[in-house]
């Protein structure tokens, strides 16, 4: 009996030390953003890390799915944020963080990018010098995001 508890224990703490995690496939995605505002989300300040910042907007997803709103790539981008990018839309980047398992790499307009229980949103614009500025979204987009297609 006390042997099938151990093999049980065991099981558990492989399968946690090996593949309960998803790694993403894409390597993180580095940004140097226009505005130089100290705190960006992801960081940590004293052991507690920052979730949004200027520029980012608040939504309650309450547990639902984020959906790509062009056809796109998903990269890693900091610890709890990821960055949707589209061919389709060149100069803007969208970096969503707060997000639960993001599923990485390419999505067709409409696919899932992953769920969560709080989303914090920022549009991108890329600036002639190669940095990127956020701007404000369309609510028509962030509406396409939202909403099943």
């Amino acid at each position: 009996m006390a042997s099938s508890v151990r093999r049980a224990l065991l099981a558990v703490a492989l399968l946690v030390a090996t593949g309960c995690t998803q790694q993403p496939a894409e390597p993180p995605r580095e940004l140097t953003l226009y505005q130089s505002w100290e705190l960006q989300p992801g960081d940590e300040l004293a052991g507690h890390q920052i979730l949004g910042g200027l520029g980012d907007i608040s939504l309650a997803l309450n547990g639902d799915a984020i959906y790509a709103p062009f056809d796109g790539k998903v990269q890693p981008h900091k610890p709890t944020c990821v960055i949707f990018s589209s061919e389709e839309l060149p100069v803007y980047l969208f970096r969503l963080c707060g997000l639960s398992s993001p599923k990485f790499g390419p999505r067709s307009a409409g696919e899932p990018i992953a769920t969560g229980k709080d989303l914090r949103f920022a549009l991108l614009n890329k600036q002639p010098d190669g940095r990127w500025a956020m701007v404000e979204p369309s609510k028509k987009i962030i509406e396409q995001m939202l909403l099943p297609q």
